[in-house]
Order: structure tokens, then C-alpha cells, then sequence
């Protein structure tokens, strides 16, 4: 029995020497790899400042008699080198934005793998419809049963899941999603909408307004819901089409066969923009009421312009889509003629010329 135990120890240690190796070859390794990632960044750096340089070089150019042709030929260049080195960065670690320092520190959150990136932007969208079915449960509740610590529970809860966004989607931003500013900012004044509706008192005008509050909320984790199936399904086919970036928000994403479900979508979303209106307005009129407490009008101007930039960057998105497309027909047109021309050619070429 001793013996065995002393051959297993050996064994073992054997083993451990191996790791050792592993792990000395691995820290080297690593060492190496923070030294090209440098470099690099470095490299990237440089080929921005001299475009910049070469990019002023050209304005003068232009006011002068020089070929036109090479001068396109050459902004044409500096687009794609641009979006090559975009390409580039997106493999290499990025510092934090400030929110993300303030919260974070100097932690390093750059996903360096694809399919990581992939599967985060999946686990944000999971984390948003979970809470979508959370908040449509306990927004129920609260309207069919009138108990305060079951509402402040369900505010709480909505400044919780507002302020955990605003981290991911910064997150997101560093790893090189696209997700437009405003969708951003829209998440962080409802933070703080919601930490008003927190400490807004249990007074009468919030016995008016709470029921209106909760049939919002309802509605609003039904267009949660039906926004994820949409995204979800635009993510996962433009992934296998390999043609956007795993961590771009979806809504930036667009083909001719998301028509069908986007145009679903905007009747729901405009529809919740209005209610946005209808809460300003409501809010606006109980602002007059006596002993009405600040969090009132504050609500209302927050309620309104969450109301007026929904509205406006959703409207914003809709002719950019359309224009793509159009873009997107023309190419399969186009692609469908010039295969039809060339089957043509074949066949008048295969087909054996009779004599007479």
C-alpha cells in the first residue's frame, strides 16, 4: 500500500514538472503577445496620423489642376485602408471609456475572441428578455394588487436593470459594437427616471399616475420581447452570412428579408413612443395639481424628450434601411443578368453551328 502511494506521488510529481514547462512556455508566451499587441497598436496609430496628414494633403490638391481620377482613386484607398484597420482593432484590446473607468477602473473587458464576442452580445440579449418576463410578471402584480413595498421591490428593480444595461452596453461599445449614442443615453436617463420614480412619495398624484405607469411597463416588456425574437433572429442569420460584426446590435443590421419582420416591429415601437407622449402629458397636467412634488415635471420632461429622440433616431433609421434596400435589389438584379448573359454565352458556344 505505501509503495503504491510513493509510485502515485512520483506520478504525480512527473506531472507537475510537465506544468511547470506549461506554464513557463505559456507566461513567455504571453509576454510575447503583450509585446506584438503593442506594437500594433502602435502600427494602427501611425497609419492614422499620416492618412490624416495625407487626407489634408489631398484638400489642397483638389483646389489645385491635379487628375481627378488619381484624387478619387486615392480617397477611395484611404476608405477601404479605414475600414481595414477598423477591422484590425477589433482583434486588439481597447482601452475603457470614462463611464467604464468610473465603474470598472482599468480593468481590461476587450473580448480578443470571435466567438466569445459572439456568444456575449447573445448573453446581453438573454439577459434583457429574462428581465422583460420578470418585469411583465411583477408589473401584473402591482397593478392588479396596490401594496407599496411590492412597488418600490419593482422600481428597484428597474433602476437595477437599466443601470446593469448601460455597463453592458458600454462593454459592447469597447468590443466594437455599433449601437447608436442615443440608445445608449436613452438607457442612462432611464436610470434616472427610475431612481425618481423610486423616491417619488406614495401622495395622490402618484395614486393617479401608478396604475397608467404599470399598464407601460407592461406593454413595454411585450415590445422587449418581440424586439429580442427580431434581433435574435437578424444576429444568428447575419452571423452565418458571415456580413456584420458579432457584437453589433442587430437594429443596425439590415437585408431585403428583414423587411418583413422590422415593419412588424415599427407599428409596436411607435406605438410605445406615443405612450412615452401620453405619461409626459399626463404627468404635465398633474403637475398643476396642489402639494405636487418636484419628481412631477421632472418625470414629465424626461418622459418627453425620451419620447421625442426614440422617435426621431428610429425615423432617422428608416431611410438609411430603405436605401440599402434598394442598394441590396439592384446588386441581385444585377448579379441575376449578368449569370443569365453568361448562360447564355455557354450555350451559344456548347450548341454546334449547322451547315447548310
Amino acid at each position: 500500500m505505501a509503495e503504491q502511494i510513493l509510485e502515485e506521488w512520483d506520478e504525480l510529481t512527473t506531472d507537475f514538472k510537465q506544468l511547470e514547462v506549461d506554464n513557463k512556455r505559456y507566461l513567455q508566451q504571453l509576454e510575447e503577445l503583450t509585446t506584438v499587441q503593442k506594437k500594433c497598436l502602435s502600427h494602427i496609430a501611425h497609419q492614422r496620423y499620416r492618412i490624416g496628414v495625407i487626407s489634408k494633403g489631398i484638400k489642397e490638391l483638389s483646389k489645385q489642376n491635379v487628375d481627378k481620377e488619381k484624387i478619387t482613386e486615392l480617397k477611395n484607398n484611404i476608405m477601404k485602408r479605414k475600414a481595414q484597420l477598423y477591422e484590425i482593432e477589433q482583434t486588439l484590446p481597447k482601452p475603457n471609456g470614462v463611464y467604464l473607468k468610473i465603474i470598472l477602473g482599468n480593468v481590461n473587458v476587450s473580448i480578443l475572441n470571435k466567438e466569445e464576442k459572439f456568444k456575449y452580445k447573445d448573453e446581453y440579449e438573454k439577459f434583457k428578455l429574462i428581465l422583460s418576463i420578470i418585469g411583465i410578471f411583477m408589473a401584473v402584480l402591482n397593478f392588479c394588487v396596490r401594496f407599496r413595498p411590492l412597488e418600490l421591490s419593482y422600481i428597484f428593480l428597474l433602476v437595477w436593470y437599466y443601470c446593469t444595461l448601460t455597463i453592458r452596453e458600454s462593454i459592447l461599445k469597447v468590443n466594437g459594437s455599433r449601437i447608436r449614442g442615443w440608445w445608449r443615453l436613452h438607457h442612462f436617463l432611464s436610470t434616472v427616471a427610475a431612481g425618481i420614480l423610486l423616491i417619488w412619495p406614495d401622495n395622490e398624484t402618484w395614486s393617479h399616475f401608478r396604475n397608467q405607469f404599470m399598464m407601460f411597463n407592461i406593454y413595454i416588456s411585450l415590445v422587449q420581447y418581440l424586439q429580442f425574437r427580431y434581433q435574435r433572429g437578424v444576429l444568428y442569420r447575419l452571423k452565418a452570412l458571415g456580413e456584420r460584426h458579432n457584437m453589433d446590435i442587430t437594429i443596425e443590421g439590415f437585408h431585403s428579408w428583414m423587411w418583413r419582420g422590422l415593419s412588424f416591429l415599427l407599428p409596436f415601437l411607435f406605438f410605445g413612443y406615443l405612450f412615452q407622449l401620453y405619461n409626459a402629458y399626463t404627468l404635465f397636467l398633474l403637475s398643476y395639481r396642489e402639494n405636487t412634488t418636484w419628481h412631477v415635471p421632472v418625470l414629465s420632461f424626461m418622459f418627453f424628450v425620451l419620447f421625442v429622440g426614440n422617435t426621431l433616431t428610429t425615423i432617422s433609421v428608416i431611410p438609411s434601411k430603405f436605401q440599402e434596400k434598394v442598394k441590396l435589389q439592384y446588386r441581385v438584379m444585377s448579379q441575376r443578368l449578368s449569370s443569365q448573359l453568361l448562360n447564355r454565352e455557354v450555350e451559344e458556344v456548347s450548341t454546334p453551328v449547322k451547315e447548310d
